[in-house]
């Protein structure tokens, strides 16, 4: 069973000297790369003067979260890939644990350990927590984190079949990874695992999340939140993730629905006086007509994929959150 651990950097000098050596220590399983995104600082010395045993691929330009891992995987030949962000510390036999849980489950293509946060290690971290999903107008959520809401690990959650793996620490088999197309490279950044995660479960696969493994996150070492950059992504990439993955007879309703919950944020936003994120939605709402329009961005609709209905959660994470004033996803009843 081989596995590559692949950490895509750009510019994370300081997170790599701080972090490798744990991720080394950890992981005598796996080989481990990491994939420089085009550096400017001294991440690529950094690792040739002191992390020999980890291997270089280089990309002479940024080319996203997404567009970095494929042309980075592509160059690797191993049966799972793991793909890590630069700010995670994992715990004791986080991959051992993983490569068990994925040889007693074949149907599973995806899976993530249970993300805490690096700051707070006794509570999950916002960027998948204990395995996400999204609500019928495409909100994302997670087992241990509704919108801002963060839980305390208390072991309330066991390992189990979700809807999405968070990309900060994510595992895969690498054929099914090529099966359904790999990340989308458009997405550039957010949402793109939601993506690949919904198209695995469209190709009949399922997706995880492990609680026997556990990493620590330091979370927003790219873009931090209430970024206007990461507004627009947010939004431009989850209305194509609709696009793209529901069912024909449902997309029409959905995306009017939610552009109308788009524009509520807009009003949010305008009350505290927050231009520069109602920029951001106008264009992110521009970009994804777009895309729509874009001829070369039909194939990634990928039809064939569809072996299986996916089916995430019906209600609306919005009301249940601002109106029911539901915190815990437990209080959900899912």
């Amino acid at each position: 069973m081989s596995v590559a651990i692949v950490i895509l950097n750009y510019n994370g000098s300081a997170f790599l000297s701080k972090f490798l050596p744990k991720v080394i220590s950890t992981s005598p399983e796996g080989d481990i790369y990491v994939a420089d995104n085009g550096s400017t600082d001294d991440s690529i010395a950094l690792i040739t003067a002191q992390f020999p045993q980890v291997k270089l691929i280089l990309s002479t330009e940024n080319l996203g979260y997404a567009g970095g891992y494929n042309h980075a995987l592509k160059q690797i030949h191993a049966e799972y890939y793991v793909l890590m962000n630069s700010d995670i510390e994992p715990k004791e036999h986080w991959l051992s644990n993983l490569m068990t849980y994925f040889k007693a489950n074949p149907q599973v293509a995806a899976a993530q350990p249970f993300i805490l946060s690096y700051q707070e290690p006794t509570k999950f971290e916002y960027a998948g927590a204990a395995g996400g999903y999204w609500d019928r107008y495409g909100y994302a959520f997670c087992r241990g984190r509704i919108f801002d809401s963060i839980e305390t690990q208390t072991n309330q959650f066991e390992s189990a079949i979700v809807n999405w793996a968070t990309g900060a620490c994510l595992m895969v088999r690498s054929h099914v990874y090529w099966e359904v197309g790999g990340l989308d490279a458009y997405f550039f950044a957010h949402m793109e695992e939601i993506d690949l995660c919904w198209r695995m479960q469209r190709a009949g696969y399922e997706v995880a999340a492990v609680a026997t493994s556990e990493v620590l996150h330091v979370g927003g070492g790219t873009l931090a939140q209430g970024n206007p950059k990461k507004t627009y992504l947010n939004f431009r990439n989850n209305l194509i993730l609709l696009y793209k993955n529901l069912p024909v007879q449902k997309r029409t309703g959905i995306l009017f629905s939610r552009m109308l919950l788009d524009g509520l944020a807009g009003v949010q936003f305008l009350a505290k006086g927050e231009l520069k994120q109602i920029v951001a939605i106008l264009k992110a709402h521009r970009d994804f007509y777009g895309y729509v329009f874009l001829e070369n961005n039909k194939q990634n609709l990928a039809p064939a994929l569809d072996k299986k209905i996916v089916t995430s959660y019906a209600g609306s994470i919005v009301w249940d959150y601002f109106v029911r004033k539901i915190k815990r996803y437990a209080d959900l009843g899912i």
